[in-house]
């Protein structure tokens, strides 16, 4: 009779300023993953966060194998640091979660099960969010523009939080672009998707380290990452502005014949700035189309540079 392989599962979770729950997170994902199975492993990612987050990684890697550490030479952003911790997973299946432990350790299994229903990848839908209405208010409007520009639904209750199988991280990691947003990668790889509600918790300790200039700062970054639909838009309006000329010229031209334009000059010099103006725009807009996507295929910084990692 042949044994069967025990299942490899990896979790990955970014750290920053969350040193007092390093311990706790741990402690929470070792009670859950034991049951489901003897090999998995735990790859905390140290975003150069300022407090002692990489002290408590340290003590946790020393009493626990399972458990492997990773910091960042400076603070690179949640979605750097999440792929840091992809690139160095071994896992069948990979759970990616943040670590203030909103993210329910408890809710893994049943992500789990439900991608052994023939399912690639499962992302978790926080159905109750324990967040301030600011937040929620804030990410609503965000995934709204999102949907709109990328002609992509995106889905506002959705994060990081899922179980994503191997082939998925490989597609993910495949896409070495500077500006990272792990969601939206997940959704453009494709694969067979499923999702499924969950406990969404409070923040156990401490507040989020997302101001709103951070929140505006980053929704601009993946919006410019995933559309080229605002470059679009902007050749519209010049093309618009340019038609709209041509509505204005009779009106012009009636009223300086009419007498009701008395300043020499005055028509040809409006009707040659709306025209003009929006011709330019068109041309910026089909220019800027082009320079963006160059710019994209030139982009090659290392998305992050370790500076310490435990065995």
């Amino acid at each position: 009779m042949s044994s069967v392989a025990p299942l490899l599962l990896s979790v990955v979770s970014p750290v920053y300023r969350a040193d007092v729950l390093v311990a706790e997170l741990v402690q929470r994902l070792v009670q859950v993953l034991e049951p489901l199975t003897p090999d998995f492993e735990i790859i905390l990612v140290d975003d150069r966060s300022p407090d002692h987050s990489w002290a408590r990684i340290q003590a946790e890697v020393a009493r626990d194998p399972r458990v492997r550490g990773l910091r960042l030479s400076r603070n690179f952003g949640q979605h750097q640091a999440i792929t840091a911790g992809l690139d160095r997973c071994r896992g069948e299946w990979v759970v990616v979660m943040d670590c203030d432990l909103q993210d329910r350790p408890e809710e893994i299994p049943a992500l789990l099960a439900r991608a052994r229903q023939g399912y690639d990848l499962v992302l978790a839908q926080r159905t109750n969010r324990q967040d301030s209405w600011s937040k929620k208010l804030l990410s609503r409007a965000f995934y709204r523009v999102l949907t709109y520009l990328t002609e992509t639904p995106q889905d506002p209750t959705v994060a990081n939080f899922g179980i994503y199988h191997r082939k998925v991280i490989a597609a993910v990691l495949a896409m070495r672009e500077s500006i990272q947003y792990f969601p939206t990668m997940v959704r453009w790889v494709g694969f067979r998707l499923a999702y499924l509600p969950v406990q969404h918790a409070g923040r156990a300790a401490g507040r989020s380290s997302y101001s709103l200039s951070r929140r505006l700062n980053q929704a601009l970054e993946v919006i410019m990452a995933n559309s080229d639909k605002p470059l679009r838009l902007t050749v519209q309006l010049g093309l618009l502005l340019s038609g709209g000329t041509f509505l204005f010229v009779p009106i012009t031209l009636v009223r300086y014949w009419v007498g009701q334009i008395y300043q020499p000059g005055y028509a040809s010099l409006i009707i040659s700035i709306w025209f003009f103006s929006g011709l330019l725009l068109s041309v910026l807009g089909m220019v800027g189309l082009y320079v963006g996507k160059t710019f994209e295929q030139v982009k090659n910084r290392p998305l992050y540079i370790v500076d310490e990692e435990t065995p």
